[in-house]
């Protein structure tokens, strides 16, 4: 982008939701890239770099106060060094975020304020429904509208593929579903056809799934660097390591983010009755309204297990993510508990050190 060019914010998707949160005279980005401590940010006039003010860097305490891609912030420019201050970020619009990978619990924000989340999963080996039940279960709870690209249709026989593609609509109930060959010319015109300006698309999905390489073709050109397919696997090697907002040249803005070796639940209550309408809408037809779908009379659940209604392994599905999202709950309470605690011991620190001076 031109340092000097003048640019709508409404060009990297400022809206009314956003507009109705402007603060007095402080300037306002949205973040493109995140360093460590620094931000890259889009603005009217070019790209800055931000860090954060000193009295934001102490009343944050958690991830969810920190700014994430996607984010609109307050900040204060330093024109001779084309540096900012940011002061806060905007209430965001939608929050994709998942569990950090491992045993700490804590929130990683994937991406934000984001209007669709395209799903991305191969057609060959990276193929699997459980896990995009999963995707799709935190799409909804994100606040954004799902889609799904299904990558690599040139690895994949053409009844295989359209197979593939009947149990995707299986359990996914009403979402758009693309079957695309990224490398072809014109392989991705299906989902060109309906970016619109100022529109921002998050692409998320398991690493090897293909994002770049879709990134690439809605782009026109070789954006990001993609790897070759190894052998063995049809995996393309892993290449995007970070999360940027990219624009593309018809005015649609795309989040890409690094392949994810898993997707551990960070919240998703709210949104099971929208992943999984087929097994609540069982549910609901239960002769007890507290039945525990195993061996209770008139239980519409077990009934459509035995009549081949329901998938079993879509059903154990289904409990498996209950179980993790009410695990989940407990965790995020304690350690909720814990940073509120946490938060109160820096702010009277900080006071008995006024005190003292």
């Amino acid at each position: 982008m031109n340092k000097q060019e003048h640019v709508p914010l409404e060009a990297f998707g400022y809206q009314p939701f956003f507009a109705s949160q402007r603060k007095g005279d402080y300037d306002i980005g949205r973040i493109a890239l995140e360093h460590t401590h620094l931000y890259r940010i889009y603005s009217e006039d070019g790209e800055w770099l931000g860090e954060l003010s000193g009295k934001y860097r102490f009343e944050a305490s958690v991830r969810e106060d920190y700014p994430a891609v996607g984010d609109w912030v307050w900040m204060k420019k330093l024109p001779n060094e084309r540096k900012a201050i940011i002061h806060g970020v905007y209430v965001r619009k939608s929050k994709f975020s998942r569990k950090v990978a491992g045993q700490t619990t804590e929130e990683q924000i994937v991406a934000t304020n984001v209007d669709r989340v395209f799903l991305v999963m191969a057609l060959n080996r990276d193929f699997n429904v459980r896990r995009l039940e999963r995707y799709l279960l935190t799409a909804y709870e994100s606040g954004a509208t799902p889609e799904i690209v299904l990558t690599k249709k040139d690895l994949c026989v053409e009844n295989d593929a359209e197979a593939k593609r009947s149990e995707v609509e299986a359990i996914a109930f009403g979402v758009p579903i693309y079957c695309v060959n990224s490398l072809e010319d014109g392989g991705t015109e299906e989902i060109v056809r309906t970016l619109k300006q100022g529109e921002t698309i998050a692409l998320l999905g398991s690493s090897g799934a293909g994002k770049s390489t879709l990134l690439n073709s809605l782009y026109g050109e070789e954006r990001q660097k993609t790897g070759d397919i190894r052998e063995g696997d049809d995996r393309g090697k892993h290449t995007t390591t970070h999360r940027e907002l990219v624009v593309l040249p018809n005015g649609a803005l795309i989040i890409d983010t690094p392949g994810m070796r898993e997707l551990q639940l960070w919240e998703g209550s709210a949104s099971m009755d929208m992943a999984f309408q087929d097994v609540e809408a069982l549910a609901g037809s239960c002769r007890f309204a507290d039945c525990s779908h195993h061996s209770e009379p008139g239980c519409a659940i077990q009934s459509a297990l035995a009549n081949g209604e329901l998938d079993p392994e879509r059903f154990a599905s289904f409990r498996k993510l209950q179980k993790e999202l009410a695990y989940m709950e407990r965790k995020t309470d304690a350690a909720a508990a814990r940073a509120e605690k946490d938060r109160w011991k820096k702010i009277h620190k900080e006071m008995r050190g006024r005190g003292s001076r």
